[in-house]
């Protein structure tokens, strides 16, 4: 008996076409499973609809009733999911489902490049690779996203290049695995790279202030002033910020808003190496948390999502921290 696969849609350029007012998600997922033929030769295949958006829209609300959907399919018996998503913000969602879904069940994001409208899209065999994986056998939970005959962990994953189809890359790791025609290889063991976290509705404020030459304090001000659960400082170098920047960081972290440092470097963790005002070092004294090789996009969903968890400023640092 072949395996189940639900096939999750929610939009995006893999189901976008041409339209006056610019390209919009018109197709269904049914359409994009009906347009890849071989899929029935790996799994039978089902489909969903759980949201018909470009993915520059994605919110947290959907990506909770996406979590959802994956919990409710694989109650349901399903042996693998795919998710088609636009590929704008499909590593944050991903990476989302990675830190809420304790399923045991693998989970594959995919999307597109190029329109099915368009010349050579990619859509059909990213599909048809994100089947394939949730198919595997040494595939058997995580979060995936997959692309480009490539298999990235959720966590690591990020886009690199606006338009080109090798655009998805883990900087800091390396991909999980490579499909050829006829198998998939493995470089390194396929799971999930993230903490799990028991967690409902997510409605924590997490903002993302960025660091750079002359950047004052007015960002963060303002931050507080609008009342934020969260601060997610993107900062240059090993995880530093402008003199004004830590002394607004240290206020923040006083009125008990987590403050996650990161490094706008593509690649490499954070480190508190420096001192001064705004140096890592300092940054940590002050009681902010350094945020490891998460870029800033996704150190602010695991910061709301551990804000959603818990109310106590230490115990948010803790369970940021995995202590």
């Amino acid at each position: 008996m072949p395996p189940t696969v639900a096939v999750l849609s929610t939009g995006g350029t893999i189901a976008s076409t041409s339209a006056s007012g610019g390209a919009t998600p018109s197709k269904r997922g049914a359409e994009l499973v009906d347009a890849v033929p071989d899929l029935e030769s790996h799994a039978e295949i089902e489909v969903e609809e759980v949201a018909q958006i470009p993915s520059y829209d994605m919110g947290f609300e959907t990506m909770t009733k996406l979590a959802a959907a994956v919990r409710h399919v694989a109650a349901d018996g399903a042996d693998g999911v795919v998710v088609t998503h636009g590929t704008d913000t499909i590593e944050e969602s991903a990476y989302f489902l990675d830190l809420v879904l304790d399923d045991e069940i693998p989970v594959a994001f995919t999307g597109a490049q190029r329109r099915p409208d368009e010349v050579s899209p990619d859509g059909p065999a990213n599909l048809l690779a994100a089947v394939r994986t949730v198919t595997h056998d040494r595939f058997d939970d995580g979060v995936y996203v997959v692309t480009n005959d490539e298999i990235h962990a959720a966590r690591d994953v990020t886009k690199t290049h606006t338009s080109a189809l090798e655009t998805f890359d883990s900087p800091s790791a390396a991909p999980v695995a490579s499909l050829t025609r006829s198998e998939i290889r493995i470089v390194r063991e396929p799971r999930s790279y993230s903490p799990t976290f028991d967690v409902g509705e997510v409605t924590s404020d997490v903002a993302i202030v960025a660091s750079g030459a002359g950047v004052g304090r007015r960002p963060i001000d303002r931050a507080l002033e609008d009342g934020v659960d969260g601060l997610v400082v993107d900062g240059t170098g090993l995880g530093n910020a402008t003199s004004a920047l830590g002394d607004a960081i240290a206020d923040a972290v006083a009125d008990d808003i987590p403050v996650v440092v990161t490094s706008r470097c593509q690649a490499g963790t954070t480190a508190p190496v420096y001192g001064g005002d705004g140096g890592g070092s300092t940054l940590r004294s002050h009681g902010a948390i350094h945020g490891d090789d998460l870029p800033a996009h996704k150190a602010r969903i695991k910061l709301a999502v551990v804000c959603s968890v818990a109310d106590d400023l230490e115990k948010r640092r803790r369970l940021y921290a995995g202590e």
